[in-house]
C-alpha cells in the first residue's frame, strides 16, 4: 500500500505559507523591535524607567482597574450571553447587535460618551455622585470605559459554546431528580468554564491596551489617574522612544503572562473533563 505525501487538504502550504509571512510581518516584527528598542538602553536604565514612581503608579492603576473591568464582564457578559442563546423576547436582535457596538465605534468616541454620561452633570454620574459615588476622572471611571470596550469578547466567546450545548443534559439532569439550578452548577457551567476563561482572558488583554476610551473619562493625574498606555504616549511625545518601549514591554509582558496562564489553565480543565467522562 502507498501512502501519499501530499497534505490533505488543498492548498495547505500556501496557506500555512502565507500566514506565516503575515504573522511575521504583522505580529512577530513589530513587537521585535518593541522589544529590540527598549533593550537598546541597557539594563540599569531599562529598570530604572520601569520601576520608577510614576510608571509603578500606571501599573497599579491599569491592572486594578482592567481585573475590575474583567470581573464586572465576567459575571455580567456571562449573563448576557445566556440570556441571548436560551431565551426569546422582543429586542432580543436589537440587543444582541448592541453587543458589538464597542467594536463599530471608535474608542474615542465611546470615551467622550461615557464621559457625558458619567460626569457630574451626566445622566449617570448625577446620581451616582448624590449617593457618593464619583466616577469620571477617577479609576473607577477607567473600570467602566474598558468594561465597556472588552464586554463583547466575553459574549462572543461564549455564545458560541451554549449554542452548541444539547439541551438534553440538562433534560438527563432533570430526569434524575436535579433542580434547575443544580443541574446549571453541576453540569452546565463546568462545560462553559473554558469558553469563559478564554473570553475573559481576551478581554483582561484588551483592558490592558486600551487608551481611546479612557483618556477622556480618566482625568490622566500622574500617579492617580495615569494609565500606562498614556504614559508611553508621553513619552513618546517627549521623543523618548527608549523609554516608551520599555515601559511598552512591561505590559506586553504582563499580557502574554496572563494569556500562558489562561491558555494553561483551559489546557488542564479540558484534561479534568476529558478524564471525567
Amino acid at each position: 500500500m502507498r501512502y501519499s505525501n501530499k497534505p490533505a487538504l488543498a492548498g495547505f502550504r500556501l496557506s500555512l505559507g502565507l500566514t506565516l509571512v503575515y504573522a511575521a510581518l504583522v505580529i512577530i516584527l513589530p513587537l521585535a523591535c518593541l522589544v529590540w528598542t527598549g533593550a537598546g538602553l541597557g539594563f540599569a536604565d531599562f529598570i530604572r524607567i520601569v520601576t520608577s514612581r510614576r510608571a509603578l503608579a500606571s501599573y497599579r492603576v491599569t491592572l486594578s482597574a482592567a481585573a475590575l473591568a474583567t470581573l464586572f464582564n465576567a459575571v455580567y457578559g456571562f449573563a448576557l450571553a445566556y440570556v441571548l442563546v436560551r431565551f426569546r423576547f422582543p429586542g432580543r436582535r436589537l440587543l444582541d447587535a448592541l453587543v458589538d457596538l464597542p467594536f463599530a465605534i471608535p474608542t474615542a468616541v465611546a470615551g467622550i460618551a461615557l464621559t457625558t454620561l458619567f460626569a457630574g452633570n451626566g445622566w449617570f454620574g448625577a446620581p451616582l455622585e448624590a449617593l457618593g459615588i464619583k466616577v469620571a476622572y477617577t479609576p473607577l471611571g477607567i473600570a467602566v470605559a474598558m468594561a465597556f470596550t472588552s464586554l463583547p469578547f466575553v459574549v462572543r466567546t461564549l455564545q458560541p459554546v451554549l449554542q452548541d450545548l444539547d439541551p438534553a443534559i440538562e433534560e438527563a439532569a432533570a430526569t434524575l431528580g436535579a433542580s434547575r439550578g443544580r443541574a446549571f452548577r453541576s453540569v452546565v457551567f463546568p462545560l462553559l468554564v473554558p469558553a469563559l476563561l478564554a473570553g475573559v482572558a481576551l478581554a483582561f488583554a484588551r483592558s490592558l491596551g486600551e487608551f481611546g476610551a479612557v483618556i477622556f473619562i480618566a482625568g490622566n493625574q500622574p500617579n492617580r489617574t495615569e494609565i500606562t498606555a498614556l504614559l508611553a504616549f508621553i513619552r513618546i511625545e517627549e521623543y523618548d522612544y527608549p523609554a516608551a518601549a520599555a515601559i511598552a514591554t512591561v505590559m506586553l509582558a504582563a499580557a502574554f503572562v496572563m494569556l500562558l496562564v489562561i491558555n494553561a489553565l483551559q489546557a488542564r480543565l479540558a484534561r479534568y473533563q476529558e478524564a471525567s467522562r
